[in-house]
């Protein structure tokens, strides 16, 4: 699962110079002294001086992003914009579980080197030819960044990636960076490992911090619109990820041959690996079967249709009945079932949390140095939690119910009306995108979401368009920052190795961000839009 966490852009702290701060606060509270715009609430025009702070330090980071985002639960209530105990309420939403309950999975996976083995097995399916071997690499990260952190993702395959240029180099005692045997192969190869894992961690909800939270928002802002279903979002952000990798992958490997004279040291290197780690052990096929089920139970949680064609029923429906039969031969009054398949009990974050708990109970077919069963979880594991992230989350949320209480997100909407209301959806779908993609570069991926999501979700219904199709694309903007170290935490890592020049990954990068804008404006009408069922 992406975090933006604990070792990523969104948990630094920044170095801004000794002006940042003071001029962010004098510059939010001038905002308070201006004239309360026409048709604006009062409290929304203390929200907007309050707004205006936390994005500000959001994006330059000039104090830790997630003390910014406890300045709600102080502001709200002392500027009169929204009492205490709401404030309070809108910092726990039901996607904040999904996404604790998705990082306890990823943990698990991560306490066993399932993560490990599933990699070297694709590198080794895939093959060590120089374009293989990046799209092996690129599969792999792909893969994992789905489920798992993509700083965690990239942080691992890392060291597989270097042992692999290494080899190529063992051969080579000439030195010289330029006489690198592996010096062509080494940009595509790093490059493919940050990429893929950015674009891994956009296809689910659990993937990265970034859509867990802008769904969160949506849901706190417009409680009453059509839901967002993780199978929505896997089905249709799936393909979207794959199409998006495909052609990343092409334009690292085009200059790149089909084979080279390495292949065969680098297939001994890979199987020296893979036989290291030995056969698949009882806690990695365990944690193998919940992690499997878990997915099963999220994909297929709500029935799921394609325009008009129904793929499947979802299994709430049958849970549904099974609990109205047991309620009639209890002598339950029929309310009681009727209500449980109205009122939508169980959610994707009942199955995240049931699932991780579940990991506390179950023996991982290991004992300790006390012969004592060892659960596949325990609580040491498990307390690696990217708390600060959960605090973030909650900033974000309760910026958006701020929005909603003082109908800042309505005002917003009416003015941005005017000059967006004789452009075509898809132009507006493509303006968000270019907007964000180049934003995220400078700023931390949620930190963007947080920000932006609220004022995007507010332009929905003046522009007469369902709200998912302008925020399900901007959200997957926002993972798009493939120019600069500074931009997400598997850039940053890849170029810490020293083998990327800067300019060469600004470059690539700027042409991978433009490419990405037809891609993701597309992808919202042929996938999106018939996936979620938006007319």
């Amino acid at each position: 699962m992406k975090t933006d966490e604990p070792a990523s852009d969104v948990m630094s702290e920044s170095s801004c110079s000794g002006w940042v701060l003071p001029t962010l606060v004098a510059f939010s509270v001038s905002l308070l002294f201006l004239p309360t715009p026409a048709g604006m609430n009062p409290a929304a025009h203390r929200l907007v001086a309050v707004a205006f702070l936390m994005a500000g330090l959001w994006v330059t980071q000039a104090i830790p992003l997630a003390a910014t985002s406890l300045l709600p639960l102080a502001l709200f209530p002392l500027f009169g914009i929204q009492p205490a105990e709401e404030t309070s309420k809108a910092f726990v939403e039901d996607v904040l579980f999904l996404y604790v309950g998705g990082m306890i999975l990823a943990l698990g996976i991560e306490r066993w080197n399932l993560h490990r083995r599933i990699a070297l097995n694709i590198i080794s399916l895939v093959g060590v030819s120089p374009r293989r071997m990046v799209f092996g690499f690129g599969a792999a990260a792909f893969g994992l960044s789905m489920w798992i952190s993509n700083t965690a993702c990239t942080m691992l395959m890392l060291p597989i990636g270097l042992a692999m240029l290494k080899t190529l180099d063992d051969e080579d005692a000439s030195g010289g960076e330029e006489a690198r045997r592996s010096a062509p192969l080494a940009v595509p190869l790093l490059l493919m490992l940050a990429y893929a894992s950015s674009l891994g961690g956009m296809a689910t909800l659990v993937g990265t911090p970034t859509n867990s939270a802008a769904v969160g928002i949506y849901r706190n802002q417009l409680p009453d619109a059509p839901d967002v279903y993780f199978s929505q979002w896997f089905l249709s952000c799936v393909p979207i990820s794959i199409a998006y990798a495909s052609i990343v992958w092409f334009m690292l490997v085009r200059k790149l041959p089909f084979a080279s004279s390495s292949d065969k040291d680098l297939a001994t290197t890979l199987r020296k690996r893979l036989n290291a780690i030995g056969p698949i052990t009882a806690p990695e096929l365990r944690m193998l079967v919940v992690f499997s089920l878990t997915a099963l139970l999220w994909v297929t949680r709500e029935p799921l249709k394609f325009g008009s064609l129904q793929l499947f029923s979802g299994w709430y429906l049958h849970y549904g009945n099974i609990v109205a039969w047991i309620s009639e031969r209890l002598g339950s009054p029929p309310e009681v079932a009727r209500v449980f398949l109205e009122k939508k009990f169980i959610s994707d974050a009942t199955i995240a949390i049931a699932m991780a708990t579940l990991l506390f109970f179950l023996p991982s077919g290991t004992r300790d140095a006390q012969q004592r069963s060892l659960p596949l979880m325990d609580w040491k594991t498990a307390h690696r939690l990217p708390w600060d992230m959960i605090l973030l989350f909650g900033g974000g949320f309760a910026l958006a119910s701020g929005f909603k209480a003082t109908q800042l997100d309505k005002w917003l909407g009416a003015t941005l009306e005017s000059p967006l209301r004789e452009v075509p959806g898809w132009m507006v779908i493509t303006i968000l995108c270019l907007t964000l993609t180049m934003l995220t570069e400078l700023t931390s991926n949620v930190a963007t979401v947080n920000a932006i999501i609220p004022t995007v979700l507010a332009l929905a219904e003046p522009l007469h368009m369902d709200p998912r199709m302008l925020f399900v694309p901007a959200t997957l903007a926002c993972s798009c920052s493939f120019m600069l170290p500074v931009g997400t935490p598997p850039n940053g890592i890849v170029f810490s190795t020293g083998r990327i020049p800067v300019r060469q990954m600004a470059v690539q990068g700027l042409w991978l961000n433009l490419i990405g804008i037809p891609i993701l404006t597309v992808g919202t009408y042929l996938l999106i839009r018939p996936i979620m069922g938006i007319q």
